[in-house]
């Protein structure tokens, strides 16, 4: 029997021409789906082999076996999903998501060639910044501006240029860690500085910084706390009046972090606020508030802008054409007031709570006592305005299968599964999907595959 099953195995290539392998070679690739199909063979072989008595050998298992294989490597593959989580800047999820409109206006540059490190005028070779720069300006207030990949390459890139070798003094409350293991104090120390702490950890005044800077003093540098606040009897430093009392040769950073431009975010200082303030450099994200794509942003006096640009590390953090064409033209519709101008983070929390409730009634409409509408909160996320909330509404879901319904982790499995995958939450051992981060366009399907699994 099992030299009969061996032998009735298919060649790879008669296996790759099935028909539910065509789906996996369109999203994976001809070679990925062979290299799978080839070692679901082999170990399907080792199974027979170890196990001659075992009836469960049939070629519908080994077929099984391969599109589960597929599609546990399709799940990897970067694709769309559905928020339902409450968390508008969501990390795991993208942060903040671009606006269609924004992304369709700068296809036309991003398909064909275009002016990236040409001069059109002089037709010379010429820097990659575009105007952004100009617009920056008159966004955030600086007198120059550099782009790089992520706002850690600005804290690293602006402490290894301007920094090393030298102290750099940061609050014992501003030693923060960010998520994957970003931690100040290492940066510091990778970059070539050394830091000074000073103050504790819920007050640090301008004296504290003042009372620390020597001849060997580089900067002081001002840490957005992004995923956490410290409340109750706290002071932080003037940045205003300490900007004008620093000796000339001590560097005033900011890493604001959010990069709140010209959104109304309650208790998140703008990036200007910190330029007018007497900042020397500020650096911030561009995929939080600002709505942009991924990029880090350092901002403020130009002959230290101009020393970053010659930093050899610049060439490793310089972003493409495709994050130089999504900037500048977000900045253009930030400053002409329109509304692709605005970021997720600020369209999404002025959503009025009762136009939220009505989406979720209408999502658990006919499918009651399975989904509930429920109070809950969503966030901004992203590292900003991290104690804050504003009132939701969820769909809480009690499916009638009691094997999901005992187990809310196996529902969100499934959802995971789904053809556009649906990211919910658990909360009071109940799955919940918060309809402040669910898009208008994606109900009818949400609605769709909720009636199949919970009825």
């Amino acid at each position: 029997m099992t030299v009969s099953i061996l032998s009735s195995i298919p060649q790879i290539e008669k296996i790759l021409q099935q028909a539910f392998i065509s789906p996996y070679i369109e999203r994976l690739s001809r070679p990925i789906v062979t290299d799978i199909i080839r070692s679901e063979v082999s170990a399907f072989k080792k199974y027979i082999l170890s196990d001659k008595n075992n009836t469960d050998v049939s070629l519908d298992k080994l077929y099984n076996n391969i599109k589960h294989a597929c599609w546990m490597m399709n799940q990897q593959r970067l694709q769309r999903v559905v928020n339902g989580t409450g968390v508008i800047v969501h990390t795991n999820l993208g942060r903040s998501p671009i606006n269609a409109e924004l992304w369709q206006s700068v296809t036309d540059v991003n398909t064909h060639y275009n002016n990236l490190e040409i001069d059109l005028s002089t037709g010379k070779r010429g820097k990659r910044k575009g105007i952004i720069q100009t617009l920056m300006t008159h966004l955030v207030k600086g007198e120059d501006t550099l782009v790089v990949n992520n706002n850690a390459s600005s804290v690293y890139l602006m402490l290894h240029e301007l920094t090393q070798g030298k102290e750099v003094i940061v609050s014992r409350g501003e030693q923060i860690q960010i998520g994957g293991g970003f931690r100040i104090p290492d940066i510091l120390a990778l970059s070539g500085a050394k830091l000074v702490e000073v103050g504790t950890t819920n007050i640090t005044t301008n004296q504290d910084y003042l009372d620390a800077i020597t001849e060997n003093t580089a900067m002081v540098l001002m840490i957005h706390t992004s995923n956490f606040k410290i409340r109750g009897f706290t002071e932080s430093a003037d940045i205003k009046e300490l900007a004008k009392e620093l000796p000339p040769h001590v560097i005033l950073a900011v890493d604001q972090g959010s990069g709140t431009t010209v959104e109304d975010m309650p208790d998140e200082p703008t990036v200007a606020s910190y330029i007018n303030a007497g900042a020397d450099l500020v650096c911030f994200s561009g995929d939080k508030i600002l709505g942009g794509p991924q990029a880090g942003m350092i901002t403020g006096e130009q002959s230290l802008i101009q020393r970053l640009e010659k930093n050899p590390m610049m060439r490793a953090f310089r972003p493409s054409r495709i994050v130089y064409s999504l900037l500048e033209e977000l900045a253009v519709r930030k400053l002409n007031q329109l509304d692709s101008g605005a970021g997720v983070a600020e369209t999404k929390s002025t959503i009025a709570e009762t136009a939220l409730k009505h989406s979720a009634e209408r999502l658990a409409e006919g499918l009651a006592p399975f989904i509930q509408v429920v109070r809950s909160d969503m966030t901004v996320g992203g590292g900003s305005l991290p104690d804050q909330s504003t009132p939701s509404w969820s769909v809480e879901l009690s499916p009638k299968d009691p094997k999901l319904a005992r187990s809310p982790e196996q529902l969100l499995k499934l959802m995971r599964s789904w053809p556009l995958p649906v990211i919910g939450v658990i909360k009071h051992d109940k799955v919940q999907l918060n309809l402040a981060t669910i898009d208008e366009s994606e109900m009818t399907y949400l609605r769709t595959q909720l009636t199949e699994v919970l009825q």
